[in-house]
């Protein structure tokens, strides 16, 4: 299973990103077993990046992946925050692609509209 997590536009410019996103993260990470867990991967899903062309600078997204992170370690330990995919998933597109995955916490891309295009998703997929 794929769980996304993310915040609207206004959490963002207010600065309560971050705690939007711990709030969702507590749900899966404190009602699930650490099994069960590392059998899921976890999306950054901006709502204000999707489907709008916009999407989070790779400075934005690396901090959101880190500390989805530390969160999985702090809850959950070392080993399940080192083997759990934590996907980027905010208007990924050919041209922010190598720039988002080159970040060290974004493990991968959940690619929507730009999937439609054979050509588009290609050049994400040499991106890796």
């Amino acid at each position: 299973p794929v769980f996304c997590v993310g915040e609207k536009l206004a959490e963002r410019r207010g600065g309560a990103h971050f705690k939007i996103v711990e709030e969702q993260m507590a749900e899966v990470l404190e009602k699930f077993s650490v099994g069960d867990i590392s059998k899921m991967i976890i999306a950054y899903e901006p709502v204000w990046a999707i489907g709008t062309g916009e999407t989070a600078s790779p400075l934005q997204a690396q901090e959101m992946h880190a500390h989805i992170r530390n969160l999985i370690k702090k809850l959950k330990g070392d080993k399940l925050a080192a083997q759990i995919s934590i996907l980027y998933g905010g208007s990924c597109n050919p041209q922010n692609a190598k720039e988002l995955f080159s970040c060290a916490d974004v493990d991968g891309g959940l690619i929507g509209g730009a999937s439609l295009k054979a050509d588009d998703f290609g050049e994400i997929a040499k991106s890796f």
